[in-house]
């Protein structure tokens, strides 16, 4: 092989394994409530959607009011027949502002994390 060869086929496994680690975390498609968004009225469920599909038994999100206090009402859960979909009930919420902060541990491991918020009218 000549080193040109060669340097192309570097170059192009290169490409594949960045595209395939990029791949590897799951984030954010849909948010419901969705950031910064103003809702009349209390939500009964936080949902989002990812790119990937998600590890329930790794995978959480959490809510909280103003005071730090969980809204929750029960785990969160990965729909088992749409692994990018999780989603976690909430009781009653009041005015104010809510912070939701979620983990996604991807198929293969790969886990990312953020957080967000949304104010109830």
């Amino acid at each position: 092989m000549n080193r040109l060869t060669t340097l192309r086929m570097a170059a192009a496994a290169l490409l594949v394994a960045g595209a395939q680690f990029a791949h590897a975390h799951a984030f954010p498609t849909h948010q419901m409530p969705s950031a910064g968004e103003t809702v009349t009225g209390s939500p009964k469920t936080v949902a989002i959607d990812f790119d990937d599909g998600l590890e329930p038994a790794f995978s959480s999100i959490a809510v909280t009011d103003a005071q730090g206090h969980a809204v929750t009402n029960g785990k969160a859960e990965v729909d088992a027949s749409n692994r990018k979909h999780m989603s976690v009930a909430l009781n009653p919420l009041t005015p104010g502002v809510y912070s939701v902060a979620w983990v996604a541990v991807a198929l293969d491991g790969h886990r990312t994390q953020g957080h967000y918020a949304f104010t109830v009218k």
